[in-house]
């Protein structure tokens, strides 16, 4: 069974008259490029730590497949803010799953960005953990009473905003990048 050990974030910024280019350039920035990524969905495996980019990428050797929670957006309209961020939410017991959240947009600058996909995985823990909060609180008050809980140690994110150059695709992306 295959359950990741340690993880880390990447972003990156690519800029290519051609969109697949532009994401490949955007791998590039983002250390990744010579992954074959592998995209999965939300949870952050029990007992798994974050490592610094640095020490993951010597962890990966290229051409492996590469599990990845990834957020990709892409724009060629000159000046458009284009975004992308992860957030997770990490539970207080290491034995217990987190998770993972991928969130895109168009005009949000990173702290806007970065606060929806942190919000967007706190609130899927504090979901299934019990924890009672008003939905129609903002992130900040409902941020408080999941820290407050204790059974949510940390929230964070990984925003990625840049604005598009005329003639040009622009893609950011943001990752959690999985190591076995």
């Amino acid at each position: 069974m295959f359950v990741p050990t340690k993880a880390f974030f990447t972003t990156g910024i690519g800029r290519h008259k051609n969109k697949l280019q532009s994401f490949e350039l955007a791998l590039r920035d983002a250390k990744i490029e010579k992954q074959n990524l592998v995209y999965v969905s939300s949870i952050f495996p029990p007992n798994c730590e974050f490592v610094e980019i640095e020490e993951g990428i010597k962890l990966l050797s290229p051409g492996q497949i590469t599990f990845c929670v990834m957020a990709r957006n892409a724009t060629n309209e000159k000046g458009r803010l284009v975004g992308s961020a992860v957030g997770i939410a990490l539970p207080a017991d290491k034995n217990q799953y987190g998770y993972i959240s991928e969130h895109t947009t168009f005009g949000a600058d990173e702290k806007e960005i970065g606060d929806f996909a942190e919000d967007l995985a706190s609130t899927m823990l504090a979901t299934t953990l019990g924890i009672e909060f008003d939905a129609n609180k903002d992130y900040d008050e409902r941020r408080e009473i999941y820290l407050m809980s204790g059974k949510i140690v940390k929230s964070c994110s990984a925003p990625c905003v840049t604005a598009g150059v005329g003639g040009m695709w622009t893609t950011t992306i943001s990752a959690v990048v999985f190591i076995p």
